[in-house]
């Protein structure tokens, strides 16, 4: 009788198991599983003394509202192809999360492409995702130079801007200090700082690698600017790199959801690619409200019913908004706003911009303002998760 599957934390020859594991199931190295051992819990599932599963997770904060929340993120899940087909993921998912959220996160989040899977588990994307790519030479024609300084190489004050401008956003993490590090060894990424006088305005990361015929091929990685002049100048010191690179490549939702290429591009000719977009999970509603940041000029006591954990019957609750803070508490009334767990992920991170779009995603609320003064409470602050595991 084969012995029943095992989750448990991974020891060094467990761990040794899974990255070859990993190494089978993807098809190449999966270098973060070494990479973020330090700093990641991995879990793996043990049968017949062999792991056939495994995955690691990282507990860190992600802004929302302008607020950190202590969240898992999930990431190089894989199981053995001949263990494939028995509900193994899903179990291993749960007791990966499990720990991360004893440590306190509240909200969970992961790349995947196996959307399906986590959706039937209350996982929803908030927001599609791309990556974009443009001919140099209209970067050149496009934007021109306000003059600013500009130097090279990582500093403190180029990691001060960064956390700054992610407030501004739903879903940037708050990175740890082992973060850049870990992203300039994974990608060999090339950092420059932008700015006037002392202050940095602007922090650009790329990576350069050698053309199969001819220059070579920049991917842009990390894009933070303070104000359009900034912009401006980050994306003409881009153009500049035509005599090397045919085109800029940005890497999925590495450009920020603004429109700056949509105006000053002379022929709009850029391509864009679709990819499997990041989806969130809120994992305790009420200490994910209540550690969420919320807009001061909204204020709202609203009932509002919330589908259960289980994915089974709806669960009514009270939430109130007022002066920058929000809580959600258990009651009886039967709520205004009718939503399921993806749903409710959706909401938190600010995906839905208005009340007929959350309509169209199946939100049902007993009266149009109902779902409109709910939206309002998130739609303050776009949705956008730079970060990648």
């Amino acid at each position: 009788m084969p012995d029943p599957l095992r989750i448990m934390e991974a020891d060094d020859e467990l761990w040794q198991e899974y990255n070859d594991l990993a190494t089978r199931s993807y098809g190449h190295p999966v270098g973060d599983i070494t990479r973020l051992r330090p700093h990641a819990d991995i879990r793996v599932a043990v049968r017949d003394g062999r792991v056939v599963a495994g995955g690691l997770g990282l507990l860190t904060d992600q802004f929302f509202g302008g607020a950190p929340v202590p969240s898992a993120i999930i990431s190089a899940g894989c199981v053995a192809p001949e263990e494939r087909g028995d509900h193994l993921a899903g179990r291993l998912l749960a007791e990966r999360i499990r720990p991360l959220r004893d440590q306190g996160a509240v909200i969970s989040t992961a790349w995947t492409t196996s959307n399906g899977h986590l959706r039937r588990l209350g996982w929803q994307a908030p927001v599609p995702v791309f990556a974009w790519s443009i001919a140099t030479e209209d970067l050149k024609r496009g934007f021109t130079s306000p003059g600013l300084h500009i130097e090279h190489g990582r500093a403190e004050e180029g990691e001060e801007l960064q956390r700054r401008l992610a407030r501004q956003w739903n879903g940037p993490v708050q990175r740890p200090k082992w973060w850049s590090a870990w992203m300039d060894d994974k990608q060999q990424l090339i950092t420059y700082r932008f700015g006037s006088g002392q202050t940095t305005t602007g922090v650009l990361s790329f990576s350069m690698k050698r053309h199969q015929r001819h220059g070579t091929d920049l991917t842009v990685h990390d894009f933070w600017a303070a104000d359009a002049q900034t912009v401006n100048e980050m994306m003409a010191f881009l153009g500049g790199h035509h005599t090397r690179a045919a085109t800029v490549q940005f890497r999925r939702s590495a450009l920020p959801p603004y429109p700056t290429l949509l105006h000053n591009l002379h022929r709009y000719r850029l391509t864009a690619e679709a990819w499997h977009p990041w989806m969130l999970r809120v994992l305790d509603i009420p200490e994910a409200v209540r550690l969420r940041g919320w807009p001061s000029d909204v204020a709202i006591a609203m009932p509002v019913e919330i589908e259960n954990e289980n994915g089974g019957d709806r669960d009514s609750y009270l939430l109130e908004v007022k002066d920058g803070t929000g809580q959600i508490t258990k009651t009886r009334a039967h709520g205004d706003v009718q939503l399921t767990r993806g749903q409710l992920a959706v909401w938190y991170a600010g995906g839905y911009r208005t009340a007929a779009a959350a309509r169209l995603t199946g939100v049902t609320a007993n009266s149009g303002e109902a779902l409109t003064q709910l939206i309002r409470a998130t739609s303050d602050l776009e949705p956008w998760l730079p970060e990648h595991l």
